[in-house]
């Protein structure tokens, strides 16, 4: 499952902080890095736990201090990781939302994903859908606009 996570990410942190030039390029990243830590393994039961996006967004702030232009950009991926913990539903089971916290051995953390089973392809088509909306709003069949979010990541989303 991606265009779901993808879709979902954009539309959420373009509701919330409509901000025309928030990089969208690792928000994407984190919204689908728990997806891809899947392929590795053990990776995604650590990535479907709340500690990761909370590490990485205290790492990226410590690093970043009075480095706001950077540090803005990098904002993004924690962004993304917890957007994925919302709209994979990883929050529904204690276990695995707050592992290390609650103890418990990492090999007994499933993926609500693959626990869904054939709902995922619901959910897939929709935000398979809801991207190609998100893509025909921003207008990124104009080759400058597309250009602007592939150097930049700026999506224009604003109603005109």
């Amino acid at each position: 499952m991606l265009f779901w996570f993808v879709a979902t990410a954009v539309l959420s942190v373009h509701l919330v902080f409509r901000d025309l030039a928030f990089d969208h390029r690792l928000l994407i990243v984190g919204a689908i890095v728990p997806v891809l830590g899947g392929l590795v393994g053990d990776a995604s039961a650590v990535l479907l736990s709340m500690a990761t996006p909370v590490v990485v967004l205290a790492v990226l702030m410590a690093v970043t201090t009075g480095r706001k232009p950077i540090r803005r950009t990098l904002l993004g991926l924690p962004i993304g990781m917890f957007l994925h913990l919302v709209f994979t539903g990883s929050w529904t089971e204690g276990q695995r939302f707050w592992w290390p916290a609650l103890g418990g051995s990492i090999a007994d953390i499933t993926s609500p994903v693959a626990s869904r089973g054939l709902w995922n392809l619901p959910l897939e088509l929709l935000g398979f859908l809801l991207l190609v909306a998100l893509l025909r709003r921003a207008r990124l069949d104009d080759v400058e606009r597309r250009r602007e979010f592939i150097s930049r990541g700026v999506l224009d989303l604003s109603v005109r």
